[in-house]
């Protein structure tokens, strides 16, 4: 066992499980860790007892123990004061680090041992700052700790997988309103990634062209769904979003992997989340939000992955509701067209 996967045990004290739903193919987790009896799922409010929270400066203790911090020439002793990000274990992870997958059967039913790695980064010292506040170059930063943390975790043959997401805001499932990011490493391709694939693998078979480069001239084209645009990236309104003022921010240059992307790109991509989170603060009075990097699978034998998938960057405000229709037929009500939700963040006057 590493001493990374060390540090993690301390704090795998369950065992989670992997389980395939049968007629969809859709893996769920069967986290023991975070077991709950019904009275637990009583709705709680963010909650800083005391002005207590465990990501601030000087709390370094009451975290599991750092697995990468960035300090200013290298100052400051690890799990200490002195760090502009750092990333831990999560105390409560939804995956554990140690084991084998041991995949199996049970007459019709597959499932596997739950393994994974479950991180929080957190991004900032200051627990009042958001990605619409921070200074670029913290950002910029942050989106680095994406990157080592992700070249360091796929070299673990047991995952598929690497998500990091964003949860801002309670409504959008945030547990805490310090500045933060999670990664989940998994052993399997999510099933809305795999579809996601399958379309870009598609029509890459049709045209041999990647459909997220062509969106890309498309938009250009159109210029209806687009907010901003600088040398690197896009940010547009997808022409089909799933929820009102849904955006993507997408690399202008081919390539699979958000990680392979260099310092330009990382720059750039600081500045365009800087900003529409900024826009979006000004439009919609500064909303809970969930952003996700999609990427491309790690660890997979698929040779022509490279040539037909393009990472992205979605940004989804929690401004509605997934109700019943939605889960009944998988269509989603969207009461605000993409164009009219890219005039409003394009319109918005930053600062």
């Amino acid at each position: 066992m590493t001493g990374e996967s060390r540090l993690y045990a301390q704090y795998n004290r369950g065992v989670p499980e992997l389980r395939k739903d049968p007629i969809t193919g859709r893996w769920v987790i069967i986290s023991t860790e975070r077991a709950r009896r019904p009275d637990d799922f009583r709705r709680q409010h963010f909650s800083r007892k005391g002005g207590f929270c465990p990501f601030c400066p000087g709390s370094e203790t009451k975290t599991p123990p750092e697995v990468l911090a960035y300090r200013a020439n290298g100052n400051g002793a690890a799990n200490g004061p002195g760090w502009s990000v750092r990333v831990v274990p999560n105390k409560f992870p939804a995956l554990g680090i140690e084991g084998n997958l041991d995949r199996r059967g049970e007459g019709l039913y597959d499932n596997m041992n739950g393994v994974g790695a479950h991180e929080v980064i957190v991004a900032s010292p200051d627990h009042n700052s958001s990605f619409a506040s921070m200074p670029t170059k913290q950002i910029e930063e942050v989106l680095w700790a994406f990157r080592d943390r992700i070249m360091d975790l796929k070299r673990d043959k047991r995952f598929r997988y690497i998500l990091i997401f964003k949860n801002h805001g309670e409504a959008a499932g945030a547990s805490n309103d310090h500045p933060h990011c999670q990664l989940i490493a998994l052993p399997i391709v999510p099933t809305s990634v795999q579809s996601e694939l399958d379309g870009s693998k598609h029509y890459w078979n049709m045209k041999e062209r990647c459909i997220y480069c062509d969106i890309i001239r498309q938009e250009q084209a159109e210029n209806s769904r687009i907010v901003s645009e600088s040398h690197d990236l896009i940010t547009l309104a997808p022409y089909a979003p799933r929820f009102p003022f849904e955006t993507w921010i997408v690399p202008k240059h081919h390539l699979a992997s958000f990680e392979d992307s260099g310092k330009q790109v990382f720059e750039s991509l600081a500045k365009a989340i800087s900003q529409l989170t900024a826009r979006a603060d000004q439009v919609l009075e500064m909303p809970a939000y969930n952003l996700l990097i999609h990427t491309a699978p790690i660890n997979t034998r698929d040779e022509n992955l490279q040539d037909y998938y393009h990472w992205h960057v979605e940004f989804m405000p929690a401004l509605t509701k997934v109700a019943g229709f939605e889960w009944g037929t998988g269509f989603y009500i969207n009461p605000t067209p993409p164009e009219e939700a890219a005039r409003c963040l394009r319109e918005a006057v930053l600062v």
